[in-house]
């Protein structure tokens, strides 16, 4: 039987202009990004994928819909993104960008994903059992990492060549993150099972990212947001799978990293920008995450 493939996914543009690029289609694994900025009218992407190819639907700014028939539309909001798994039929539908909207859709198939996750099983859990017969449609919240590593996609200046292997090293650790089984996992964290307690650890995160450049200490956030410290502590490292301070101080460099890329600031003005009062203790903190400075980062751009 003829095995359908990621090459034969097709995004067709109704337009003269289109507002998408196919970055890359080999070894299980497809990326397409995309980011009209010069149109001023929207246009209809159609989607046509094959049946058993899993799907990822990412909206990083502006608003995505998905148009399945006339009476049938969902919308996918900035900062979220669609996991699809169809194994019962092609699907075919439009894809509806607003204006100005930066989304990238991302595919691969289960034999690729069982190559990734070899002995796995737990991590796959969709493709187990009689899971594996059944459609799924699921929608989540990007992760800051998530968030991060597709935006480098829109901002990076590399060869056509370059560029094919940073957009698979980009979509394998996007698909590392969305199936870490750590950020789920929540037996080993008990309390973590009650919705409330999940939801005011979710609301600091969104505190500490709100408030990145003069984050509250550990003991002003959890009083703001009415927990205690330890569940604050505890619940934020199994959810997110780092410390308040460590996640912050990731954010703030992956932050750092896009305002580099997108050549607009000088190395003093991110640090200031990111809430560094002194752009030496900025310097050194860059360093230690990407092993260099600010500076040659900027040169090699």
């Amino acid at each position: 039987m003829f095995e359908m493939t990621v090459n034969d996914i097709n995004l067709i543009q109704n337009a003269a202009k289109r507002g998408f690029v196919h970055e890359f289609a080999e070894n299980g694994l497809s990326l397409f990004t995309g980011h009209d900025q010069e149109s001023s009218e929207i246009s209809k992407v159609k989607s046509e994928v094959p049946s058993r190819i899993i799907q990822f639907y990412f909206c990083l700014e502006g608003q995505l819909v998905f148009n399945f028939s006339p009476h049938y539309q969902k919308q996918l909001q900035s900062g979220h993104y669609f996991f699809m798994y169809n194994p019962q039929k092609e699907l075919v539908f439009d894809l509806i960008p607003d204006l100005g909207t930066k989304w990238a859709a991302a595919y691969t198939t289960v034999e690729k994903l069982h190559s990734l996750f070899v002995n796995e099983a737990e991590v796959l859990t969709f493709l187990n059992g009689e899971n594996a017969a059944k459609p799924l449609y699921d929608e989540r919240e990007c992760s800051a990492s998530v968030k991060w590593a597709l935006e480098s996609l829109f901002t990076s200046e590399l060869s056509a060549a370059s560029r094919k292997i940073f957009a698979k090293g980009k979509l394998l650790e996007v698909l590392a993150l969305h199936f870490d089984r750590r950020s789920e996992d929540i037996e080993a964290c008990p309390f973590l099972r009650d919705e409330k307690t999940r939801t005011q650890i979710k609301s600091a995160k969104n505190v500490l990212i709100e408030r990145m450049t003069q984050p509250p200490s550990i003991a002003e956030l959890a009083l703001e947001i009415g927990i205690s410290e330890y569940k604050l502590k505890s619940g934020f490292k199994e959810i997110y799978g780092n410390t308040v301070g460590g996640f912050v101080l990731d954010y703030k460099m992956n932050s750092a990293k896009a305002m580099l890329d997108s050549r607009n600031y000088q190395v003093s003005e991110v640090a200031y920008e990111l809430g560094y009062g002194n752009p030496s203790h900025f310097i050194t903190a860059f360093k230690k995450k990407y092993q260099i400075t600010p500076k040659k980062y900027l040169q090699q751009l």
